[in-house]
């Protein structure tokens, strides 16, 4: 790669890091997992950038580099292991209860959805892409994403009023 080339790797990289490291977060939901899918993803992308910056929508190409790196993370045999209960004690910022509970509640639902349908939820509502984007990201039809995203919706909804039931109960 000539130095023009790498200048503007480092430029498109530095700016779209930490959005890159959020969307992963909300695929994974585990931050050192998420740094290590925005790493595997920017190693791709230094490999084939002079083929990438000629695509002509690259922030959902490297979006859709992500989410598959992501699906291609939770096919490996290491990644059926389950976690337990029991957390370690750890330091929250000072986030109002209410917003922190909200926004746990969000992640838990978001990790009960199946992989593909977490991906075309993270992608079409946090990252605002469009349904045509959200497909070249996944390398799906419009349809598809029409369909995961409507049942994704449908599914958090039903999981919201389980959890506020059980709340009242």
């Amino acid at each position: 790669m000539n130095r023009a080339d790498e200048d503007e790797y480092r430029q498109f990289v530095s700016v779209r890091l930490e959005s890159l490291r959020i969307t992963a977060y909300l695929l994974c939901r585990e931050w050192h997992t998420a740094d290590d899918l925005v790493s595997i993803t920017i190693g791709k992308l230094y490999r084939h950038w002079r083929r990438v910056r000629r695509v002509e929508h690259v922030d959902a190409y490297v979006r859709g580099m992500l989410t598959n790196a992501w699906l291609d993370e939770r096919r490996r045999p290491w990644r059926r292991e389950r976690s337990t209960d029991d957390l370690p004690d750890r330091a929250e910022p000072n986030v109002p209860e209410v917003a922190l509970a909200d926004r746990e509640l969000l992640l838990d639902l978001l990790a009960q959805l199946p992989p593909r349908r977490r991906a075309v939820v993270v992608l079409r509502f946090y990252c605002d892409l469009s349904v045509e984007e959200t497909a070249r990201a996944l390398g799906i039809s419009a349809g598809t994403v029409k369909s995961q995203a409507a049942r994704g919706l449908e599914s958090l909804r039903a999981l919201v009023s389980i959890d506020a039931s059980r709340e009242g109960a």
